[in-house]
């Protein structure tokens, strides 16, 4: 055999031969899941935590909330305890049950509870009614709550009464300090007029609201 012949043959030889180990090679495998992955991850660094049977449960201490309608909704609903709150609301105070029932007792003891809107001024104010002495009108209710917290805030004399309301102190507190205010030149009698049961709920007509 030539050796032109044997270098054919040994060219045709090496072409089968890649081309058989071409044939057997092994495509690479798929990319693992994102399960298979995370299965594995937590083979390596799975934790497990022991609870005693007899361990303690705590108490948790959730906070309380409420919601307070807003004056419209109020003026809406139209009661002297709706007033009171528009009063409080108003001058930025609590609306507590202390408050809310010093001012409805107040109230009557200004004009009593079955006519507690009397000329639109529950509590007799004469600061922005037109009467000097307390027997002036509002053009409605809501105005005249916004002028009973005014009137309490800009003169000093009822610092105390507004105190009390701030920190919704207990309600002789805050009736003390009212007898004993210039709101009344008699004083509620240093509170032997004052009364303490408890003050019915009664609705305004619309039109003293204004509605």
């Amino acid at each position: 055999m030539s050796s032109h012949s044997r270098l054919h043959l040994a060219i045709g030889a090496s072409v089968a031969a890649f081309a058989i180990i071409a044939i057997t090679v092994v495509a690479p495998p798929a990319p693992a899941t994102a399960e298979e992955i995370l299965a594995a991850y937590n083979d390596i660094h799975g934790q497990e935590v022991t609870v005693p049977p007899a361990a303690a449960v705590a108490a948790v201490t959730r906070d309380s909330y409420r919601i307070m309608p807003g004056i419209p909704q109020l003026a809406a609903s139209g009661t002297n305890h709706d007033w009171a709150k528009i009063v409080l609301l108003s001058g930025g105070w609590p609306v507590t049950e202390e408050n809310v029932t010093v001012l409805l007792r107040w109230m009557r003891q200004e004009n009593g509870p079955d006519n507690w809107w009397n000329r639109n001024n529950p509590l007799n104010n004469g600061y922005g009614s037109g009467g000097g002495g307390g027997t002036g009108s509002y053009a409605n209710l809501v105005i005249a709550a916004q002028m009973a917290a005014e009137n309490l805030q800009r003169h000093p004399g009822y610092a105390a009464i507004i105190a009390g309301f701030a920190a919704s102190s207990p309600t002789e507190v805050t009736e003390h300090a009212i007898w004993f205010s210039p709101w009344a030149s008699g004083h509620y009698a240093d509170g032997a007029h004052w009364h303490y049961s408890p003050v019915p709920v009664v609705k305004a007509p619309a039109g003293a609201w204004g509605l």
